[in-house]
């Protein structure tokens, strides 16, 4: 088997952002009723099984793909997940549509994948990836008192 293209990377003593969070209770990770509003072209809401509710819109979630290749590519660019590329400066602008889904599905009991109408579609954005990642304005308080910095 051949192993070309991929890299290895040591890893240091320092723990990655991810393996230090502490594990959420499982009733803050388990939806009660997830809503994606594909016709409204609105975004995602869930209902959480602990009374928290979230939503996102549909331009937030497509830049903060959890997926490998637009995770490095944010590291690349410096970019947190939801923040936009940075466009490029050009003298006639062109007209990008907005971010929408084509659909939606359950990837397990877990998680769920858009197929964007761009045509990514390698994204699982886990039930802990999105309450983590609640926009709602009382979780980016709470962000933005722990770290010292707006989400």
């Amino acid at each position: 088997m051949s192993h070309e293209g991929i890299r290895f990377v040591a890893k240091g003593n320092e723990a990655s952002e991810s393996e230090a969070q502490q594990p959420l209770p499982r009733i803050a990770v388990t939806p009660e009723k997830v809503r994606v509003l594909i016709t409204e072209g609105k975004g995602m809401e869930i209902d959480w099984v602990d009374g928290h509710r979230s939503a996102w819109g549909f331009a937030w979630l497509r830049d903060a793909c959890p997926c490998a290749t637009c995770v490095e590519q944010r590291k690349l660019e410096g970019c947190k997940a939801g923040q936009p590329k940075p466009k490029p400066t050009a003298v006639l602008p062109m007209y990008t549509a907005p971010a929408k889904p084509k659909s939606a599905h359950a990837v397990g009991r877990y998680a769920i994948q858009f197929n964007w109408q761009d045509g990514h579609s390698s994204g699982i954005y886990s039930w802990e990836y999105l309450r983590r990642s609640c926009q709602c304005p009382e979780c980016t308080f709470a962000a933005e008192e722990t770290t010292g910095t707006p989400n």
